[in-house]
């Protein structure tokens, strides 16, 4: 067998279905895969094998396994199959969207700061992190952490070539910065203006993800992309909208918590002190963005996607090896029959 899930690549009009209409078919993607599901060179015993680790026909139950990472191949293509007018605007909308994190965020650190010493308005502040997730979570929108592992996952099965990939980064990438650039500019300003933070408060916070060495940004860009994927995971378990909130909500607001460093909020972060504050130069702006970019990514297609996607080709290999014991032994009952 090629150990790789075979999924085919028929075309998709989801651009055009409701956010409900695509979280009910979410909900049912491997109740019932058909055989137009797969690719053609895919053998029926192959097929079999997958349906049975991937059947997830009980709602009442958790989701099984193999169910969620089929599930999310699926999803996967789906996104591969937009066009890219609608992927930059899905992006740029996120980019938007986790913005209100990071407004919120300086309105209650710039508030607490009045009363606590700045280490403490600091974290409580950034227990509001989730906020932007939530949004960009449940209203579908495409923000690069939460996609990185997904979208790796057909790659990783063949399905679809690495230079497809690496062009729908770019774009889900070009989209979340100029989008959160854009909310930087506008949005940062006209809190400054309702006095709502001060520029002080805003280079604080800067600095908050800018003073470390780079390998310790890095690293921690690694663990926020390891905790992203994982999220992305989650979320795909999950059967109805509040779970996949309060989901969000402690895997971001763990990210928050411990300060750790995400790339399209940080370009928010580091942008508006860019922008309105007097602590950031171009230059560290751009190379705080490529080290979180590249730490993010290694963390959640090597931590999530790699090795979630081998732990389902491991079932798939076992139960074809179940499947031919058996075969083996109801051969060798028959024989004994005859005989």
């Amino acid at each position: 067998m090629d150990k790789k899930i075979h999924i085919s690549d028929k075309d998709d009009d989801t651009d055009n279905l409701g956010n409900e209409e695509s979280n009910d078919s979410k909900n049912h993607t491997t109740e019932n895969l058909e055989d137009e599901e797969f690719s053609e060179d895919i053998s029926d015993e192959d097929k079999a094998s997958i349906r049975e680790v991937a059947g997830d026909d009980n709602l009442s139950a958790p989701k099984s396994y193999a169910s969620i990472l089929v599930e999310q191949v699926i999803d996967a293509k789906t996104t591969f199959n937009r066009s890219l007018g609608s992927l930059f605007t899905s992006a740029f909308t996120a980019g938007l969207e986790i913005g209100f994190s990071l407004f919120v965020i300086l309105a209650a650190f710039a508030l607490l700061s009045e009363v606590l010493p700045s280490n403490y308005a600091m974290v409580l502040a950034s227990l509001l992190y989730p906020l932007g997730f939530i949004i960009v979570v449940i209203g579908q929108s495409l923000l690069f952490t939460e996609q990185t592992s997904l979208l790796s996952l057909p790659v990783l099965n063949g399905i679809e070539p690495l230079r497809k990939l690496l062009r729908l980064w770019g774009i889900v990438i070009a989209g979340n910065i100029v989008g959160g650039c854009l909310f930087a500019a506008l949005m940062i300003g006209l809190g400054i203006n309702m006095h709502l933070f001060t520029v002080a408060n805003i280079d604080a916070y800067a600095q908050h993800v800018l003073d470390f060495e780079w390998w310790v940004i890095f690293g921690s860009a690694v663990l926020a992309g390891w905790m992203m994927g994982v999220a992305a995971w989650l979320v795909t378990s999950a059967r109805d909208t509040l779970s996949r909130i309060v989901l969000v909500s402690l895997i971001t607001g763990s990210i928050g918590f411990l300060g750790l460093h995400h790339s399209i909020v940080g370009n928010i972060e580091v942008f508006s002190a860019l922008m309105y504050g007097n602590t950031v130069s171009l230059m560290s702006y751009l190379w705080f963005l490529i080290i979180v970019l590249v730490g993010n990514t290694i963390g959640g297609v090597v931590f999530v996607a790699v090795l979630k996607n081998r732990t389902f080709l491991f079932d798939i290999a076992k139960v074809k090896e179940q499947a031919e014991e058996d075969e083996k032994d109801k051969i060798a009952r028959m024989d004994a029959r005859q005989r």
